[in-house]
């Protein structure tokens, strides 16, 4: 038992130095300053359902100017905090932001709607002020969380994604609507989409790349 908890207090200092998550991909960015920067190239800047993609189908980035940024687990405010280095000082010509479900969840403690859009807002301002072209995802459906009951995702979501379609609207952004093309009649994931409920299977990772690529083609 006391290892457990000294494995848990370890993992909660660690967190509080870095909470954004600033090293994952430090080497990474490193390494990308010494390559020719591709006119197209694009950062998908997200959570896990960001991260994952490239463990279920590589050859989506590895065959594209794509860059995966995503970080399991993270909320709005981390994202926001790292958007600089993960995002900008990366010089793409696009960032796709999908971002909004864990911070539903609660998973860096409790946040307003109103608050996840300004955050999202943010990272649209940002890119624009870089000259990088942003392409606001709708969050993906989600009946419930496995690891945090009783948040209602299936009827908060939708709500957010009404927001953020206006500010995509407001701002003459792009707006990537996934929950419309993968929904089920419970603002759900169904299955074959998504095991969990939360995080596409290949299924579900091929239909988000069809629509994806589309968005991306529309601002070229």
């Amino acid at each position: 038992m006391l290892a457990i908890f000294s494995f848990f207090n370890f993992l909660k200092k660690a967190q509080a130095q870095d909470w954004a998550n600033l090293g994952k991909y430090k080497e990474a960015n490193a390494q990308l300053e010494n390559i020719p920067r591709d006119a197209n190239s694009v950062v998908f800047m997200g959570n896990s359902i960001t991260e994952f993609w490239s463990n279920y189908n590589p050859s989506f980035f590895s065959d594209n100017p794509y860059i995966n940024r995503g970080i399991s687990g993270q909320t709005t405010p981390q994202m926001l905090l790292r958007f600089r280095q993960d995002v900008i000082d990366l010089n793409p010509s696009t960032v796709v932001i999908l971002a909004g479900t864990n911070d539903i969840a609660g998973n860096t403690g409790y946040m307003t709607l109103e608050q996840i859009r300004d955050n999202i807002l943010s990272m649209v301002e940002l890119a624009e002020a870089n000259g990088i072209c942003p392409i606001i995802s709708s969050v993906l459906p989600a009946y419930k969380y496995p690891w945090r009951p009783g948040k209602q995702p299936n009827i908060l979501i939708p709500k957010l994604n009404e927001m953020l379609k206006k500010v995509a609207v407001d701002k003459g952004v792009v707006y990537l609507d996934y929950f419309s093309a993968m929904a089920d009649d419970k603002n759900g994931l169904p299955k074959e989409l998504a095991e969990d409920g939360v995080h596409p299977t290949k299924k579900g990772y091929e239909i988000m790349e069809v629509l994806v690529k589309k968005a991306i083609n529309s601002k070229r």
